[in-house]
């Protein structure tokens, strides 16, 4: 299994000749290696209804017959926007898929998506995201701030590998996402959200240097980890 890291967001997880794309803001997204027309994946997975994380669902989940996993809310929006292929879940929910099982986890945050004409769709509550494949649970915070059943969260699911918002402002920043790891215990934390924009800008070595040795790593667009 090969994960990695595509700028703002967006996790590429390649499993068994599968390909899971997480959140995949790629146009607009100036800090992402990914070029639309040159991703395939077969799912898609979104933690929450705003436009730097839907992004290019609708094109490649159209162009590449993507399920979509996502709230009940995302999925019925993404249908109006032709896309058929729609796995709606909520938050404590789990689901046996082909590649894996996928549970949502809560997330504070807001949702909404902007449609023109001064008019903003709510999309239901944000979530977090975790999936577990081949024997590793890989979680997906989604955008969050620092909330106490990241513990509880840990301590149910055994953590191989977190990805956590540092960027402060709309997310956790980096002390309050050190705090989260450590609830968490999860075995590797991954900074991701961060620098996109100028009010988000934040150094992930710092962050990773506040966890204990060896606990955390910063990934580049592009890089990877292998399992």
């Amino acid at each position: 299994m090969l994960i990695s890291y595509h700028g703002h967001a967006v996790v590429k997880i390649e499993t068994n000749g599968k390909t899971l794309l997480i959140d995949p803001f790629i146009t607009g997204n100036s800090l992402t290696d990914l070029k639309v027309d040159e991703v395939k994946p077969d799912y898609i997975l979104l933690t929450h209804g705003h436009a730097d994380h839907i992004g290019d669902t609708v094109q490649l989940a159209r162009e590449n017959n993507a399920l979509v996993i996502a709230t009940p809310e995302i999925a019925t929006f993404l249908g109006w926007q032709g896309v058929e292929n729609c796995h709606g879940m909520n938050i404590g929910g789990s689901y046996e898929f082909e590649f894996g099982k996928v549970k949502m986890t809560q997330a504070f945050h807001s949702t909404g998506y902007e449609i023109g004409n001064k008019e903003i769709i709510y999309l239901g509550m944000p979530a977090g995201l975790l999936i577990t494949i081949e024997g590793k649970t890989i979680y997906h915070a989604g955008d969050t701030s620092l909330f106490g059943d990241m513990k509880l969260i840990g301590d149910r699911h055994p953590i191989d590998l977190a990805f956590l918002p540092i960027g402060d402002n709309f997310t956790m920043g980096p002390e309050d996402a050190a705090y989260a790891a450590e609830l968490l215990g999860a075995k590797t934390v991954v900074p991701i959200h961060y620098n996109t924009f100028p009010v988000i800008k934040q150094d992930p070595q710092k962050f990773v240097d506040m966890l204990p040795e060896g606990k955390g790593i910063v990934l580049n667009p592009g890089d990877s980890i292998e399992f």
